[in-house]
């Protein structure tokens, strides 16, 4: 996991969930060594894991709850997961936009890495309910343009209005208007679950009609999710994956998981050696 010295409390829980979730348990004297916290502190994360239903205490440690499809980290939390995968998958998404067009992003960690890697496409326009990658555009904008003026060829970004949800997108009735009357050239996507039989699937009932409106938009639909997110289903579903073009991943999803996903749309392994599309 790294070194966890200098986490925010709740970026630290994050990565104890991940742990659990990943191996299938852990035990509490391994985290204290892994990250460099007293036994105390593990023990209290422990505690507040297991209220929010996300993991269950056993003697020593914690093993995961499977029915935690309703549960929605925050914006922080998620951040400090996966960071060199969604490094890859933002720098081989972005790949796939040309300047001058017309893209939306939709909320989420993965997505506000790969704003990032956009900033310097010229005449984008940009569409995204997430007050994050908003953000990236705006500071961008800023910084090259310090006195106020405007640097040629900067995106134009339009954030949608709506109701925030912990990972610091915009939702509801309000996003649901504005995006349907919009049209892109692609949607990048972020999600919290994806597998054969849910398709794209969220925590959050609001966000997922929101996504809904998004995909409905797009004339190209890619998906930006790393290898934990395949086989979650969260609470709703709202795309299945013949709705979706392509899925950018990272190195890390297994090979029958590729095989599957392979059959069915275009997938783009990235940081992997031969990084391409496959299928």
């Amino acid at each position: 996991m790294g070194d966890s010295r200098n986490l925010l409390a709740e970026q630290r829980r994050a990565l104890i969930l991940d742990e659990v979730r990943r191996r299938g348990g852990v035990r509490v004297n391994e985290l204290t060594r892994t990250l460099r916290v007293s036994d105390m502190t593990v023990r209290r994360d422990l505690d507040i894991l297991a209220r929010q239903g996300v993991v269950a205490k056993v003697h020593g440690g914690a093993v995961p709850v499977a029915d935690a499809s309703s549960h929605e980290p925050g914006f922080e939390a998620k951040s400090a997961l996966e960071l060199s995968a969604k490094e890859d998958i933002a720098r081989a998404a972005a790949e796939f936009v040309v300047a001058g067009s017309a893209i939306a992003l939709s909320g989420g960690t993965t997505t506000y890495a790969l704003a990032q890697h956009l900033v310097d496409v010229p005449d984008l326009t940009v569409v995204t309910n997430s007050v994050r990658v908003a953000d990236v555009f705006h500071a961008a904008r800023a910084a090259a343009a310090p006195l106020g003026g405007t640097r040629a060829g900067a995106a134009t970004v339009v954030l949608t209005g709506g109701v925030r949800t912990p990972s610091d997108s915009l939702v509801g009735p309000v996003a649901d208007q504005a995006i349907r009357s919009l049209h892109f050239d692609v949607l990048f996507l972020g999600v919290h679950g994806i597998s054969v039989e849910a398709g794209l699937s969220t925590p959050n009932l609001a966000e997922a009609e929101t996504n809904r409106h998004f995909v409905q938009a797009a004339r190209r639909v890619v998906v930006v999710a790393d290898h934990t997110k395949w086989g979650t289903v969260g609470l709703s579903s709202f795309a299945t994956l013949d709705q979706v073009d392509t899925l950018v991943t990272d190195a890390g999803l297994s090979g029958p998981a590729r095989d599957e996903i392979g059959e069915r749309l275009g997938l783009v392994v990235a940081g992997a050696a031969g990084e391409g599309p496959e299928g």
